[in-house]
């Protein structure tokens, strides 16, 4: 078997996250990836992603690899899949590498990007798929916020249940503020050793908050400390602002595929 590696963008809107669901709950990224691979190679085959993105969550650089057979490893892969796949979904990379490297285990870093609309009189319908229009927010304490929120932690109140993990520790490596696509856009970056389940949609659900004086920039450290989702009540941000950016890996992969 060779190991297919492959970077992938999309546009959640429409699919029901990145992870397999029952039949009945719609499609999914993984979904629709392994019924092309499948389809060409001929077998059934598993496709490991770097991490589940939510329904309606989007992707420029999520990361996936698909064990396929010697025969097929030659194909211009980024070419088929391509040509098959939901148009909502495009491969920016395809390669073969080591067996050693995996999708999912062998990540070293994330970054994820959040947007969010300040104009709290009208948005623009292009990007509503894309943003949460949070409102006037004050820039300054959301940014004395972000700076708590730096190093490491454990991230329990930042946790929303449903996927057991060994430690809720983690460190975040930057937390920045951009200018977006449109004067009216804010777009906050979230780079961390990995993230738990809602991570970033939980803390920028809390710098909203904090922008909007619900809570003291101060608050991130009571919030950490306190180990318990439910201690503070704070929004969940929604999923449509939140974009994976980026993956990094701890060896650098080989071949092409």
């Amino acid at each position: 078997m060779a190991r297919l590696w492959l970077t992938l963008a999309y546009e959640g809107t429409d699919f029901c996250g990145w992870q397999l669901q029952a039949a009945k709950a719609g499609q999914t990224v993984q979904g629709a990836l392994e019924d092309v691979v499948s389809r060409v190679c001929g077998v059934s085959v598993r496709a490991h992603g770097s991490g589940r993105t939510d329904s309606g969550v989007h992707a420029l650089g999520q990361v996936a690899h698909v064990d396929i057979p010697d025969a097929k490893a030659a194909l211009d892969w980024q070419h088929i899949i391509n040509a098959q796949i939901d148009p909502a979904i495009s491969i920016i990379d395809a390669r073969i590498v080591d067996e050693s490297m995996h999708a999912r285990y062998s990540v070293v870093s994330k970054t994820y990007a959040y947007s969010l609309w300040l104009n709290g009189r009208y948005s623009i319908p292009q990007r509503r798929n894309f943003v949460w229009k949070a409102g006037p927010l004050d820039l300054e304490a959301m940014d004395a916020a972000a700076a708590l929120f730096m190093g490491e932690h454990d991230f329990r109140s930042f946790q929303n249940a449903g996927t057991p993990v060994k430690s809720t520790v983690r460190t975040v490596h930057a937390l920045t503020r951009h200018a977006g696509q449109t004067p009216d856009e804010i777009v906050w970056r979230f780079s961390a050793d990995g993230f738990l389940k809602q991570m970033v949609r939980n803390m920028m659900g809390f710098m909203v908050a904090v922008g909007r004086g619900q809570f003291a920039p101060q608050d991130v450290s009571r919030v950490l400390a306190a180990t318990d989702r439910s201690a503070y009540r704070y929004p969940t941000a929604p999923p449509q602002g939140l974009c994976l950016e980026t993956v990094v890996y701890a060896q650098p992969d080989s071949g092409q595929a």
